[in-house]
């Protein structure tokens, strides 16, 4: 049998991340913690379908054109 529970996760984003992850959910009618899992899916998903490694600058935060 599967285990389907949910997982806490403790997450720290900054502010700027945060802001446009929340405006992101409000457009598509999501909590930013159902935006941030359809976000994670979304990427394990295209993940497993093309195959390719992870980058090796996983750990480097990303630059956002964010105003």
């Amino acid at each position: 049998m599967a285990d389907n529970s949910k997982k806490q996760v403790p997450l720290r984003l900054s502010a700027k991340l945060y802001n446009a992850i929340a405006a992101w959910a409000e457009d598509d009618f999501r909590s930013v913690n159902g935006q941030i899992e359809y976000l994670l899916t979304e990427c394990v998903r295209q993940r497993k379908k093309n195959g390719r490694p992870v980058p090796h600058t996983l750990d480097e935060p990303p630059e956002l054109d964010i105003e």
